[in-house]
Order: C-alpha cells, then structure tokens, then sequence
C-alpha cells in the first residue's frame, strides 16, 4: 500500500515537472481578445452587432412611454426573436441580453415564455404531487403571472455583391404589443451596414 501511495506522488510530482514551462500564447495561436472590443473579422453578424443591438435597443425600450411612465413593474413575456437574414445568428443570445438589461433595471419583469412553460409546470407538479415538500411551503397551482406586453423582433439582411466588395445591412426589429387588446404599442429599429473587400 506504501508503495502504490509512493509510485502515485511520485507520478504526480514528475507530470508537474511537466507543465514548468508551458507553451506561451503566441506558440499556441490561441489569446483572449476583449469581449467589448470592436470584432472585425468578418462582415458576418457578430459579437459587436449583438452586443450594439441588445444594449441599445434595451434603452430604447425602458424608454417608451408603456415603460418609463409606469407606476408598477411592467410584466412582459419575450417571444423568440425571428431570424430573417440570410446567414445563421444565434438569436437567443440578443433576446437574452435584451431581457438581463430591462429585468437588472427593476422596472420590467417576464413571465414564463412558451420554451419555459413545461419546465414551470413541472416544478409545480414536483412540488405538489411528490409529497416530498412541506405542504405549507408549495407553491400553488393558478397563481401564475400573465404577462401585459409581448415582446416580438426580428433581425433581416440584404446582402449585395460587385467584384471583391461585399456590403451587407442589418435591420433588427423590436416591438411591444399590448396582448389584451391585440396592440402593437412600440417599435423600433436598429440598422448596421458593413462593407468589406475593398
């Protein structure tokens, strides 16, 4: 037993020996860029494009008169952002961010979307039907929170070509309806053209 104890350190001490001198960055082609900084790589939707379109269009909600001239914190639900363009974006990502910044602002808070509704309910269930829990501790059925406003976008490019020149324009889309009265009650629009190859 003292041996296999002995032969283990003895392993571990010698691959540590190993790592002394680890391969730098510039070796690896690998290096951490800033998350916040301009991404140029391609004239593809990006990091930038999300971030600039979230955090703007976020300020610009907070702003409409549904919003800044409530007395009460406006409960919304966020459909899934539709993706139009002709390209792949990863489209949760912006109404993620969108929703982080109005919940984080304590003026806004979502009621359960359609993608979380079986996740919530089976919490509920869980709850209730398990006999796990301390009944005067389970959350009720029928006590759920609807939502006043839908929350709709959708992002949408053209993409044009001459020689080595490519010039594509984004226009993302936001929008908040009243769902009670069928409403669209804000909109608003972020456009983003990028030209490269020249």
């Amino acid at each position: 037993m003292k041996f296999a104890t002995f032969a283990v350190l003895a392993s571990a001490v010698a691959l540590t020996a190993c790592e002394t001198n680890p391969r730098q960055p510039s070796e690896t082609g690998v290096r951490y860029g800033d998350a916040k900084g301009v991404e140029t790589t391609t004239n593809e939707f990006g990091s930038t494009d999300m971030q600039m379109i979230a955090e703007n269009m976020a300020k610009k909600m907070m702003q409409s008169p549904a919003i800044a001239n409530s007395n009460t914190i406006v409960r919304l639900r966020f459909e899934d952002v539709k993706n139009l363009s002709s390209e792949y974006i990863d489209t949760r990502m912006i109404n993620n961010r969108i929703r982080r910044t109005l919940t984080n602002s304590g003026k806004v808070e979502f009621a359960v979307d359609e993608a979380g509704m079986q996740t919530q309910t089976n919490a509920l269930s869980q709850q209730k039907n398990t006999g796990l829990y301390d009944s005067k501790t389970v959350a009720r059925t029928g006590k759920m929170q609807a939502a006043k406003y839908a929350v709709r976008g959708s992002i949408r490019s053209i993409v044009k070509r001459a020689g080595n020149v490519k010039d594509v324009f984004y226009t993302f889309e936001l929008s908040l309806t009243d769902i009670e009265r069928g409403v669209e009650i804000w909109s608003e629009d972020q456009e983003i053209r990028k030209v490269s190859g020249r």
